[in-house]
């Protein structure tokens, strides 16, 4: 892991975090290729992509329904108890989140709110082939069924004998996943956003992937809705002298493990900590199965900043924002309300980083790469669409008309000026003529704004 010191005053920068931004052009292009093509020609495209990437492709890309449903007799109970307690408190959890329509009205009656409707359909993106990600059907799925979602689809890349795992599909079974389709990459993206023969576009796609699949997300976002552009997890572990080491060495494990593009960033005010964690990582990787992965993340994608104060550090992590943040702190508390910028944020040292990736409840599709200094995670909110709602009585257009009018003549909108005056004339009780009503959008005094040539005039 690279180490900055940040002294006389110094404060991080994004120079300083060795991250490499946005997605590479080439796999863009590829991912863009993909999306085009499938767009172009349907299921041949999306079998031949799967053919190409995955070495599998079934029959049917639809999962059958009796499967899914049969998963939940072939996984382990013990399995399914854990499953179902996670989804429980993930459903509990999100709950919390949904957003009700409101309307309010003014003392002359106009009627004004907000309607808040689930949008009809969305897919959910589950990585899988060589790994599968149970979970992440919990925390796809819930939020939008919560929030009302019709249909909810489930897209995943198969295994290498065509098929999915057992465990994944008891998660879609559990989390009411409404139809499954071993599909995955760009291809999958692609299919759902815009439909093939065999598989229905949805309204909005979500859920992590590798780099195609995020850059396949972004360049179908505008025509379809896209939670956002993931890229490789990462964690920030903020600690002070009351840290344990060891502790904060497999907490930075937890993410490396996942990818050797993973960042891991250790803050801390203690100039002796880095070295007793970094002592305890070296023990511990060698002994992790996926030591490979893990040393690369720390070794190649790893930074500790250690600063000359707490309050340094806090601020030092607000220009990390990563995903994931751990305060291993004395009065651990006491820092979450200067934390601005993180997308989950665990609090004390029982707070294990794992524990929101299962079964605590909060979504762990998260912002990365510093978009949590203005996005959210996965919620509720990214099913529902609202939808303003304004109601007029006579006497509020009779308030409000005058600054309209003068707001639309300012801005030479001719026809926005006539559409309020003329409710404004019949509120009043007057009348109009409709082959001379200049004078009802725009007063005989007052000057046309530069540029712009009125009825009146002449043409």
């Amino acid at each position: 892991m690279r180490t900055v010191t940040l002294t006389g005053g110094r404060r991080l920068t994004q120079a300083d975090l060795n991250r490499t931004g946005a997605l590479p052009a080439d796999v863009c292009a590829a991912a863009e290729k993909i999306v085009d093509d499938v767009r172009a020609r349907g299921d041949e495209a999306v079998r031949e992509y799967c053919m190409r990437f995955d070495r599998a492709c079934p029959e049917s890309f639809r999962v059958p329904d009796e499967l899914v449903r049969g998963a939940l007799d072939l996984v382990a109970p013990e399995f399914l108890a854990s499953l179902a307690r996670a989804r429980d408190q993930i459903l509990a959890f999100h709950e919390r989140e949904r957003e009700q329509s409101w309307f309010t009205t003014r003392p002359d009656g106009t009627l004004l709110g907000v309607q808040v409707t689930p949008v009809a359909s969305a897919a959910v993106y589950v990585p899988g082939g060589r790994a599968q990600y149970p979970s992440t059907v919990l925390m796809d799925t819930v939020p939008a069924k919560v929030a009302g979602v019709g249909r909810v689809v489930m897209v995943t890349p198969p295994q290498a004998d065509g098929t999915l795992s057992a465990y994944t599909l008891a998660a879609a079974a559990l989390a009411g996943v409404d139809e499954v389709y071993a599909v995955g990459g760009a291809q999958a993206v692609a299919a759902v956003a815009y439909g093939t023969e065999s598989i229905p576009a949805v309204e909005k796609i979500v859920g992590p992937g590798n780099a195609y699949v995020a850059a396949a997300k972004r360049y179908v976002s505008g025509d379809v809705g896209i939670d956002m552009v993931a890229g490789p997890s990462e964690v920030c572990v903020l600690a002070d002298a009351t840290a344990d080491p060891v502790v904060v060495a497999a907490d930075l494990m937890a993410q490396a493990e996942h990818d050797p593009m993973a960042s891991c960033y250790l803050v801390t005010c203690d100039a002796d900590l880095p070295g007793r964690v970094l002592a305890a990582a070296e023990r511990l990787v060698s002994q992790s199965p996926r030591e490979d992965i893990t040393r690369a993340s720390l070794d190649e994608r790893g930074v500790i900043v250690v600063a000359e104060s707490l309050d340094a550090a806090v601020d030092a992590v607000n220009v990390v924002a990563p995903e994931h943040l751990e305060l291993h702190c004395e009065g651990a508390m006491g820092l979450l309300g200067k934390i601005r910028n993180a997308g989950a944020i665990f609090v004390g040292a029982w707070s294990s980083e794992p524990l929101g990736d299962y079964v605590a409840g909060p979504n762990h599709t998260l912002p990365t790469g510093g978009t949590a200094r203005w996005a959210n995670p996965l919620g509720v909110y990214d099913f529902q669409k609202r939808s303003s709602v304004i109601s007029y009585t006579p006497e509020g257009l009779l308030a409000d008309a005058p600054s309209a009018q003068t707001l639309a003549q300012s801005e030479g909108l001719w026809a926005h000026a006539l559409s309020v005056g003329l409710r404004r004339r019949l509120a009043e009780g007057g009348t109009y003529d409709v082959d001379d009503v200049a004078r009802v959008a725009w007063p005989e005094d007052l000057p046309a704004p530069a540029g712009v040539r009125l009825p009146r005039e002449g043409a």
